[in-house]
């Protein structure tokens, strides 16, 4: 395929584009309009995304950020039919009159059914990608993490004592910890830029999963408000504004694992609600050598509504967490006898790590049409990491343990003003916004140690100021019934310094860059069963500050080039079917290679593939799910044969069965497959596919819920994590390149009570 670039035409034409939605916007009264806004009935707050849709009529619409619609009708009276995913549809008749007033509209929370998905709504392509806390609780989840895995195609692998940051795959990408995926919660970044450990390291373990109330995700570089990072796409986690009812909760299960929940409302009425939260695990695992695995976590969320038309949130979290790991394991040692797949080469790998974050909201409705959100956020982290990847091979000695360790602030600010030009001649929504983030990262270092308490050199060891700001437009154009446009455009600018600690005199090294990232949606809707999209942009990672001065500024900010073609399609009521080819350029790919400290840019490359997802409503308590994913990777800068992209997934699939009885009885049974991928450039050596079951059961009686859940339901033997690496044991004479792997989880069962009061 050729290199898909937008040129400086496609760049005008996109401004010129956005330029001219400002034109239009100018008012023009439309006679019989039907205005409303969609509230949870539960909670009072506003639904963005819910479908109008006027029975009998293609006319449809979705309500924005502020949970406002608006539709027009030559009738004098029509009937509304409005769905939202998790909520009891609604049907309603309603007079169309002339200038008329705003009506509010309130939907009760419900079962997730694809009745509620509309596909000629505007936000149709947007509603599956929205993950119920109906998901959350009904799947197999350890931690907030594992919620990832219910992005179609997107997989994850923990390789340290369950502390460190998981792998992530997606779109024929080795992601490492995060390299091309944008995550956040609440709008604080998860993604850690400079990281001691890889470049957008982030986790997520200091997230509960049961304050989740769900997870927005796309794939691709097509959104402005998402940055840095978000190349195969993104991720962002919600977290529950109130809670309806208090909840204890206590899990145990093999392998000395238990974990403890609490949340206790402390505040509703009719102005203000809060809440907290406390999370505690241990667990010793099922590796030869005790992991002690212990994360302590905690949540208070207050909400206020300082008048009718502003409303302040204020949420804090606190994290804590040390383990110790078995770590990467080559397969000779497996194969000698000289360990099990259980055991460990250096069992003091290890670490522990926390997080402490503060985000401070206020949203003002200005008018009925405008939102303005300001948010300022901070966070403080701490991290020690503690691995050996090739044991005996750079000193035989001591052996080849390294320590990464640092400490960083995070200040950040974002404002983000939504307007609904709802007295437009072509309806029109408007999102401007822009912000900063400053990561001051202090004493970031790489050491060799022995036996985690002797430090034997400093590899590298420095200050990191990183400093990024952003600004973005985005229209949303309604041109007709049918055809909607997105064009966005976004602008970051960063700074960056570094101050190298190893030299005789260290001074801070600066360099600083901007970037453009133009992008554009189209979708078109044939008719209530079948709507196209495709969608074009231009999206970034960042470099490592370290190596950015280094290189002094050369490909600081390498561009992702996508473009996504595809539908939604609902043949019947029940069935809903969303087909996409994809195409993935980027200038630059970057491998992190830890124990060196160094990052290595391996070129050019290009990705393109088909990603299918399917949702079937078998029966009313029978749903049914299944993606299947396949990705063509290759580096456009070596020879034929030698251009595979290391760990980059080739062809996966995810399916379940989920089931909910009316006698309280529900769960469901589910399975990832991975299958075989290169991992090295040549295919040399094969990173081994896998494919494990899981299952869940629960039953709910009253305001208890006792459940049942089952890892690798038929004890499969495979591989979480894979890598080619190059080590030596003590008693070898020469090194060995193979496979080195973490063993997955064997057979795990795992039992648990909750109480809602």
């Amino acid at each position: 395929m050729s290199r898909l670039k937008l040129n400086s035409f496609s760049f005008f034409l996109i401004v010129q584009v956005l330029f001219m939605t400002s034109l239009v916007a100018q008012s023009t009264s439309i006679d019989k309009a039907i205005k409303g806004q969609i509230i949870d009935k539960n909670s009072g707050e506003p639904i963005a995304g819910a479908t109008v849709q006027i029975v009998d009529e293609f006319e449809a619409t979705s309500s924005g950020a502020t949970g406002f619609f608006e539709l027009s009708s030559t009738k004098e009276e029509v009937e509304l039919r409005i769905t939202s995913v998790g909520y009891q549809t609604m049907i309603e008749k309603i007079q169309v009159l002339e200038n008329s007033e705003l009506r509010k509209f309130y939907l009760d929370q419900n079962v997730v059914s694809l009745d509620e998905i509309t596909v000629s709504g505007t936000t149709s392509i947007e509603s599956v990608n929205l993950i119920n806390k109906i998901d959350i609780q009904n799947r197999t989840i350890d931690n907030s993490q594992d919620i990832l895995q219910n992005v179609p195609g997107l997989f994850i692998g923990q390789h340290a004592g369950g502390g460190k940051a998981e792998q992530i795959f997606l779109r024929g990408f080795d992601i490492d910890h995060g390299t091309d995926i944008n995550l956040s919660l609440d709008g604080i970044p998860v993604n850690m830029v400079s990281h001691a450990h890889g470049q957008g390291y982030s986790d997520l373990h200091f997230i509960i999963p049961e304050t989740i109330s769900g997870v927005e995700f796309n794939k691709g570089m097509y959104y402005a408000d998402k940055g840095n990072f978000a190349t195969a796409g993104y991720a962002e986690f919600n977290l529950q504004n109130s809670i309806q009812n208090n909840l204890l909760k206590v899990e145990g299960g093999q392998y000395d694992s238990y974990r403890t929940v609490a949340k206790i409302k402390l505040l509703n009425n009719r102005n203000s609600n809060a809440y907290v939260a406390g999370e505690y695990v241990n667990k010793q695992g099922y590796f030869e050598s005790k992991q002690d695995f212990n994360r302590i976590n905690f949540l208070g969320k207050f909400n206020a509504w300082l008048s009718d038309k502003t409303q302040l949130q204020l949420t804090v979290t606190a994290f804590e967490s040390e383990w110790l790991a078995s770590g990467q394991i080559p397969v000779r040692a497996v194969e000698s006898g000289q360990i099990s797949r259980f055991g460990a080469i250096d069992d003091t790998e290890g670490g522990n790590t926390g997080r402490y974050n503060a985000s401070l909201k206020l949203q003002s409705f200005l008018g009925d049409d405008m939102l303005l959100s300001n948010q300022a956020f901070f966070s403080r982290y701490d991290f020690e990491l503690f691995s050996n990847f090739t044991f005996f091979l750079e000193d035989p000695v001591n052996g080849d343990q390294i320590r990464q360790t640092e400490q960083r602030n995070i200040y950040g600010y974002q404002t983000e003003l939504f307007v609904n030009h709802s007295n437009s001649i072509i309806p029109l929504r408007t999102k401007v916004g822009g912000g900063f983030r400053y990561d001051d990262v202090q004493d970031i270092r790489l050491s060799r140690t022995l036996d985690r308490a002797t430090t034997l050199e400093d590899l590298a060891r420095g200050d990191v100021k990183e400093f990024n700001a952003n600004l973005y437009l985005d229209e949303e154009i309604q041109l007709t019934d049918k055809l909607l446009l997105n064009p966005s455009l976004r602008v970051d600018y960063f700074n960056y310094k570094y101050r190298n600690k190893l030299n005789p005199n260290p001074q801070f090294q600066k360099e600083n860059k901007a970037i453009v990232s133009p992008k554009l949606i189209a979708e078109y809707v044939f008719n209530d069963n079948i709507k196209a999209f495709t969608k074009a942009g231009i999206g970034f990672h960042s470099n490592d500050t370290r190596v950015v001065v280094q290189q002094e500024g050369e490909e600081i900010l390498p561009k992702a080039y996508g473009l996504d073609i595809g539908a939604v399609l609902k043949p019947t009521k029940k069935l809903l079917i969303s087909p996409t080819l994809w195409y993935l350029e980027l200038e630059q790919e970057f491998v992190y290679v830890g124990d060196a400290g160094i990052v290595e840019p391996s070129g050019r490359t290009q990705r393109y593939g088909i990603d299918i997802s399917t949702r079937y409503q078998l029966t009313k308590w029978l749903y049914s799910d299944l993606d299947f994913n396949y990705t063509y990777a290759r580096s456009l800068e070596a020879p034929k044969g030698e251009d595979y992209i290391p760990l980059a997934p080739e062809l996966t699939s995810l399916a379940g069965l989920s089931f909910d009885f009316t006698n309280g009885i529900n769960g469901n049974i589910r399975y990832k497959y991975l299958g075989d991928r290169p991992a090295t450039e040549d295919y040399s050596i094969t990173a081994d596919g896998y494919f494990v079951v899981d299952a869940v059961l629960n039953y709910d009686y009253n305001a208890f819920r006792i459940g049942l859940s089952i890892e690798n339901l038929f004890d499969t033997q495979w591989n979480e994590a894979q890598f080619a690496t190059e080590s030596r044991l003590e008693q070898e004479q020469n090194s060995v390149t193979e496979i080195h792997f973490t063993p997955g989880t064997p057979f795990l069962m795992k039992a648990g009570i909750s109480y809602r009061f």
